[in-house]
């Protein structure tokens, strides 16, 4: 009753119609009552819609009615960039890892968090950018969504006068990685924090004239002081920009990123979510692809297991709690020390040379090298044979 009643005219309004105009009170009544009954029953199909996709209460059926076995998932890994003991970039062992990462099947993420982006020059992102190019000049283009390779479009460091607006010095690194075979995911900067959520989508419109394909990203801030996860409304603005093809959210909570795909399905279902949540990375069974950072511990097991998936084979359980175990590990606070960890295990593997962070980044205690140690020849057993497909 309170819904419909909201929707009638007030009686000021009909004494108004009665009293200034010759058909009376019960025919303008009438077709202003009509009128504004279906009226809002349209605006509140809408309002209903987006309460039910936002509503803090997700049902068991809802969500186990979600899975997709036998899904072809797209992995994209977020590379590490490894340091030698100089504490400078060690492009050698980069290349190396870039390759290990496409020769698995996952599409190699560069410039990322994982990757230190926050922490190099200008100079040394664009340099990572050539080692990317270079190593992965030749893969195919089409064979996974997001192309043959990510990089993330980073303007946080840059200094801003207020001259140049910020849709330029995203256009300036985007094309740097287009320029260089690359498919650019926007970072988000402390710049868009002061902008709403209609203004934040307005801008990535205009970010993406001139763009085939861009990734958008919503970032926790126990990641970056300057991430921020976008309310639904502007997920949606920037689902309906043709051009961004794929959002990762990266907020480590499921509710959040089951809500995305609910909308996703609603609106545009072949747009991609791209799940960053590292401490729940079954969500690849609930219909979301992966760009993580845990992945560059191990390409080869991620692949396997994505494989599993696909094959509708049960040894994807056993497998993903393996690696779950090495997220909750590797991912436990201070969460941006994963990096180290990372570092840790790729050196325990032989895969890169040293295990040294860049100076200024967080590090891990030594012991954890003895989990690491373990979990990494459990991880080969896989390898190995027992995850023989």
């Amino acid at each position: 009753m309170r819904l419909i009643c909201s929707m009638l005219p007030s009686l000021a309004d009909l004494e108004y119609n009665r009293n200034h105009t010759c058909h009376g009170f019960e025919a303008v009544g009438r077709n202003a009552i009509r009128r504004n009954f279906f009226q809002g029953l349209r605006a509140r199909e809408h309002v209903t819609r987006s309460a039910a996709i936002q509503t803090n209460s997700i049902s068991i059926e809802t969500v186990t009615g979600r899975i997709q076995p036998r899904r072809r998932i797209e992995g994209i890994s977020a590379v590490l960039l490894p340091f030698n003991a100089a504490g400078e970039p060690d492009y050698d062992a980069l290349a190396t890892h870039i390759a290990r990462t496409s020769d698995a099947g996952l599409t190699p993420a560069v410039n990322m968090d994982t990757g230190y982006v926050n922490l190099l020059t200008p100079g040394q992102r664009a340099q990572v950018l050539q080692v990317a190019r270079q190593v992965l000049t030749g893969t195919p283009d089409d064979r996974r969504g997001a192309g043959r390779f990510v990089a993330g479009a980073y303007i946080e460091n840059q200094a801003s006068d207020g001259q140049e607006p910020l849709v330029a010095r995203y256009r300036r690194e985007i094309e740097a990685i287009e320029a260089a075979g690359g498919t650019p995911i926007l970072f988000q900067c402390s710049d868009l924090r002061s902008l709403s959520g209609p203004e934040v989508a307005a801008l990535y419109r205009q970010v993406a004239t001139g763009s085939q394909r861009l990734l958008a990203f919503e970032l926790g801030q126990q990641f970056a002081p300057f991430g921020r996860i976008y309310d639904l409304d502007t997920v949606r603005g920037m689902m309906e920009i043709e051009t961004i093809v794929g959002l990762k959210h990266s907020s480590l909570d499921r509710r959040l990123e089951w809500q995305r795909l609910a909308l996703r399905d609603q609106i545009r279902p072949d747009f991609r979510i791209y799940t960053g949540n590292d401490l729940a990375i079954d969500m690849v069974t609930y219909g979301s692809d992966y760009l993580l950072g845990l992945s560059t511990f191990s390409p080869q097991a991620f692949a396997l297991r994505d494989r599993l998936w696909a094959r509708g084979d049960a040894r994807f359980y056993q497998l993903n709690d393996l690696l779950q175990y090495l997220g909750f590990f590797a991912f436990r606070p201070p969460t941006p020390a994963y990096k180290h960890s990372a570092a840790q295990f790729l050196h325990l593997m032989d895969h890169i040379p040293e295990d040294t962070p860049p100076p200024g980044a967080p590090r891990r205690p030594e012991s954890d090298r003895a989990v690491l140690a373990d979990v990494a020849a459990r991880i080969q057993e896989w390898l190995d044979g027992k995850g023989k497909i």
